[in-house]
């Protein structure tokens, strides 16, 4: 008990010392000479002017004397560290169980900055950096911390209060948000930068202390950031299952491509005119020897993110060129294979290389390899690795398909600087073809562009015989989708094309020619 009255004693003596020592005692001066003269006359008044400034000058440099050291900070932004950021909340955090207060740490990331930096140069991001943490500032209080734990990346902790819960939080993180979003003025220019935010809050921390707190805005803020850019997410238990699920996930699909468990699955493409098979399209399929048969959107994602896409590319392209040379001796005819090539591989500059020594080692001609590009990559691709490595394909002979057309930004004029053979239309323009009006314009838009730039046309995700007889009627080339054959693996695809072809004897072809 006297220990405790001890504390208690010490604790207030710092507080009249800290009150002491400040320049706020300076306003108490005149009220203390004001009463030396109401009790001593003149010269108490005198006396009392005198020393008051003496003495709070002597405690102000006794308190500066013992205050610690100013805390290192950054020089882009004049922040605070994450280190030191940690240890000050770890300290506010020892009091929230007695005080019944609770806190919350966000975590955030300017999102695609690493790539904005490299177009604009240092000065410019780092003049972006700055004003982003001037504008996380002017948004908390003081009493608030407030760190540049990453390159681009920033820590707010908030000062523990009794009242805090979800919704609060959230508004609070879209303020955050909303702020950094604003136009930045720099360097004579206007520059949009967006950000992702995950935060924990202390009662829903996955442990105890400013690590475990710090740990669980990281974890939702990856969470946001897998969902897209200006996202904000919350930490749960929910959450931290489903990351370690993916984490165990990366572990298998690096192990799964050492143990050649994904394989290459095919899907038909039929000719509208003829009614013959025009190729297959190459498809990625991953069989995981306990959950089995796992999807891709599962771990196409992953992938990309892990940097491991080129080497999955590699293997559908050997895979899809074997195929080829499987149906020849086979005796079926299948004329091309497409293989989608993405945009990492396509910045490879070996890739040529790469797909002439595939075409040789299965005895291939370069024509019927079809290459197949997502929208997205031709519209932003610049004249550089990517646009010389399309290029070169097709002088080498190999067909370029333009995939999910209509869904990017792509103009007339990409489709004239790289030499697209083939426009595959979205699906998202065939659904209910046979029974839209509109979608049976935007269709024949397309396919008049096409005709008029000597393109070739093909639809994807045809589901139903009345979608294939609108679209082949409109004049598309080609079809495919699951109402002429879902993705298959390599050994039912030879039973398949002979069924095929012993039934279109029999059935009359739909397409243009149909009178």
């Amino acid at each position: 008990m006297v220990q405790s009255m001890m504390t208690r004693i010490s604790g207030w003596a710092g507080a009249l010392r800290r009150a002491l020592s400040g320049p706020q005692v300076m306003a108490f001066v005149p009220a203390a000479t004001l009463g030396a003269f109401w009790l001593g006359g003149e010269a108490a008044l005198i006396a009392t002017a005198l020393v008051c400034p003496l003495i709070v000058g002597r405690l102000t440099h006794a308190a500066e004397d013992n205050a610690p050291p100013p805390l290192p900070r950054d020089t882009v932004t004049g922040l605070v560290h994450r280190s030191q950021f940690l240890d000050t909340l770890d300290a506010h955090l020892h009091d929230l169980d007695r005080t019944h207060r609770k806190t919350a740490y966000f975590a955030i990331e300017l999102d695609e900055f690493a790539g904005l930096a490299e177009k604009y140069g240092p000065d410019v991001s780092e003049a972006l950096l700055s004003c982003t943490a001037h504008r996380l500032q002017g948004v908390m209080r003081d009493r608030e911390m407030v760190s540049r734990s990453g390159d681009f990346r920033f820590s707010v902790a908030l000062d523990p209060v009794r009242n805090l819960d979800l919704e609060s939080s959230i508004q609070l993180a879209t303020r955050l948000q909303t702020a950094i979003e604003e136009p930045i003025s720099a360097d004579g220019n206007l520059y949009y930068v967006s950000c992702c935010v995950g935060f924990c809050l202390s009662n829903r921390a996955p442990g105890r202390g400013a690590k475990a707190l710090h740990d669980g805005a990281v974890t939702a803020l990856a969470e946001a950031q897998r969902t897209g850019p200006s996202t904000i997410r919350s930490y749960s238990e929910e959450v931290r299952l489903l990351q370690s699920q993916r984490l165990a996930l990366c572990e298998d699909i690096t192990a799964g491509l050492d143990a050649e468990q994904f394989h290459a699955w095919f899907q038909p493409q039929i000719s509208t005119d003829t009614g013959e098979i025009s190729g297959f399209e190459t498809l990625a399929r991953w069989l995981h020897p306990t959950r089995g048969l796992v999807s891709p959107g599962e771990f196409l994602p992953l992938m990309e993110r892990n940097g491991q896409l080129d080497r999955l590319g590699q293997t559908m392209l050997n895979q899809a060129l074997r195929a080829l040379a499987l149906w020849d001796q086979a005796d079926v005819t299948v004329p091309r294979v497409g293989v989608n090539f993405t945009a990492d591989e396509l910045r490879n500059p070996r890739l040529v290389d790469r797909v002439e020594w595939a075409l040789d080692r299965h005895d291939v001609t370069p024509d019927r390899l079809c290459v197949e590009i997502l929208e997205d990559v031709v519209s932003r691709a610049p004249d550089d690795v990517t646009s010389r490595n399309i290029k070169r394909l097709a002088e080498l002979g190999c067909t370029i398909d333009l995939d999910d057309f209509g869904t990017g930004n792509t103009s007339i004029s990409s489709l004239r600087r790289f030499p697209v053979t083939r426009l595959k239309i979205d699906r998202s323009f065939v659904s209910n073809a046979d029974q839209s009006v509109d979608q049976q314009r935007m269709i024949s838009a397309i396919l008049t562009m096409a005709e008029r730039l000597d393109l070739q046309t093909l639809a994807e995700g045809i589901e139903t015989p009345g979608e294939h007889a609108m679209v082949a009627q409109l004049g598309c080339g080609s079809v495919q989708g699951f109402g002429i054959a879902r993705p298959m693996p390599f050994d039912k695809t030879v039973d398949w094309i002979r069924e095929y072809n012993a039934q279109r004897h029999k059935t009359p072809v739909i397409g243009r020619r149909t009178g």
